[in-house]
């Protein structure tokens, strides 16, 4: 199994290189978006570990690249913990997970072999979460295979969910991740609400479970 590891931190790319090793997989390394695009165009990998910020350009136009070449080698981004919307902007471009920085190589493993199951038994790239499976090339869900019909609020409301799980997330959060700018102009937040209770009324309905806890004076956490 062939690996790619897009990383500018030299410790850090270090360390996965030498433990992916010992886990037999075969590790080619690139340290910036110059050396990756030239990896990328003349080689074929059956994982990518992409980081999102690189010198010379951005983890997320070498995805692009990937995608347009119809490469279908599975993409793990690695990002920080404030680039929450390019975790999003990563998974809708075809990426098919995330880990956040710091984290446990031991974890980074656990991701990996994930996704080469996911891509063995399903040959494209989507998020899956127990039940629910989210497709973002073509912004579909489904609820034990079955297509559950969303709004587009709700499915970027689900998928902001998703990548925050088990997490608490304040609704002031999931209005300006929603609406932007705009989201101050309202005088209270019940247009969250409504939009979470309608999305978990559709997800039940599709027999989902329930994952949508409401934590009190503080928000809402996506858990099992």
């Amino acid at each position: 199994m062939k690996l790619l590891i897009i990383e500018d931190e030299t410790v850090l790319m270090e360390g996965m290189t030498e433990f992916l090793t010992a886990q037999g997989f075969l590790c080619e390394k690139a340290a910036t978006f110059d050396q990756a695009s030239e990896k990328l165009f003349m080689y074929d990998y059956d994982v990518i570990l992409l980081d999102l910020m690189l010198p010379g350009g951005s983890g997320l136009d070498l995805l692009r690249q990937l995608k347009k070449e119809n490469q279908d080698a599975g993409v793990l981004i690695i990002s920080a913990k404030d680039s929450l919307d390019d975790k999003i902007d990563g998974l809708n471009l075809g990426a098919d997970d995330y880990i956040t920085k710091p984290f446990h190589l031991e974890e980074l493993n656990a991701r990996i072999q994930a996704l080469i199951r996911r891509k063995n038994q399903q040959g494209n790239q989507q998020l899956v979460f127990n039940e629910i499976v989210i497709d973002p090339s073509g912004r579909e869900v489904f609820v034990h295979e079955q297509p559950v019909v969303l709004t587009k609020k709700e499915y970027d409301l689900l998928l902001y969910l998703l990548v925050n799980k088990k997490r608490v997330i304040s609704k002031q959060g999931i209005a300006e991740h929603l609406w932007g700018d705009d989201y101050d102009m309202a005088d209270n937040y019940d247009f969250v609400y409504v939009h979470m209770n309608n999305l978990r009324k559709k997800l039940t309905a599709a027999g989902c479970a329930d994952y949508i806890k409401t934590v009190y004076g503080m928000g809402y956490k996506f858990t099992e």
